[in-house]
């Protein structure tokens, strides 16, 4: 069963003992969990400067296939990174998967008009954009999501605590999808894929900070078939980032 991480970080946290931060360490303990390829930020890109960070995990990735770099945005409203437009131009010609939004954390508001043009342009490229659960609001998650149809909104490490919430935004926004990483209610997962099909469900670990066991243990022994757990695994974020991974 292929395994696809659509949730993981390089780079060392300064508030958690999570390991070297390593390309070494992390495609080490990708091996152990049988996790075959993933989707990386870098933490530098979210605890110092997106410029210098997402420059920082290119050059950590190349040479590894089994990991595809998501780079970090921002507004740029200061002057910090360039125009959307050719934000997104040299997303594409570095082979960059995905993009991060970190909001709270950056001191901005997601749905805000500042961080809107990015947003639109993320949308056009068919990139799926990551946020997550701590770092806005599902209210404003649902909003900018509703506003662009064909923008792929996947949100990360929600708890059990927000899913009657979560619940009525997926209702209503179609592009919306959830990760695994926090995701521990028992039998949430098999509720989901009833309620809402496995299209909107990505496997994602939260690597490093998040033990790895949490999202492969709850998809591989879940109650679920092994086709629904072959698309949760692997083929939805195949189909998200535009078609074969590696």
């Amino acid at each position: 069963m292929n395994l696809f991480d659509c949730n993981a970080m390089l780079g060392r946290l300064p508030s958690a003992p999570a390991g070297e931060g390593t390309v070494a360490a992390l495609t080490k303990v990708m091996d152990r969990f049988g996790i075959e390829a993933a989707v990386v930020a870098h933490t530098a890109a979210w605890r110092h400067d997106p410029v210098t960070g997402n420059a920082q995990l290119l050059a950590e990735v190349a040479g590894e296939p089994r990991l595809r770099p998501a780079w970090v945005g921002l507004p740029d409203g200061c002057g910090e990174v360039p125009p959307p437009a050719q934000f997104v131009a040299v997303v594409r010609r570095h082979g960059v998967a995905a993009v991060r939004l970190y909001p709270a954390d950056h001191g901005y508001d997601l749905a805000g008009p500042d961080v809107a043009p990015l947003l639109d342009a993320v949308a056009a490229a068919r990139l799926p954009l990551l946020v997550d659960a701590d770092q806005a609001p599902l209210a404003e998650i649902e909003a900018i999501a509703a506003a662009r149809p064909a923008l792929q909104v996947v949100v990360c490490q929600i708890g059990y605590r927000a899913l009657r919430r979560l619940a009525g935004v997926l209702v209503r926004t179609p592009n919306v999808h959830v990760d695994l990483s926090y995701l521990g209610t028992h039998l949430a997962l098999e509720w989901l894929v009833e309620r809402f099909g496995t299209g909107r469900l990505l496997f994602g670990t939260g690597l490093p900070a998040r033990d790895p066991a949490d999202a492969v243990t709850r998809l591989l022994w879940s109650e679920l078939g092994d086709a629904e757990v072959a698309a949760i695994g692997a083929g939805n974020l195949r189909r998200l980032i535009g078609g074969e991974l590696w």
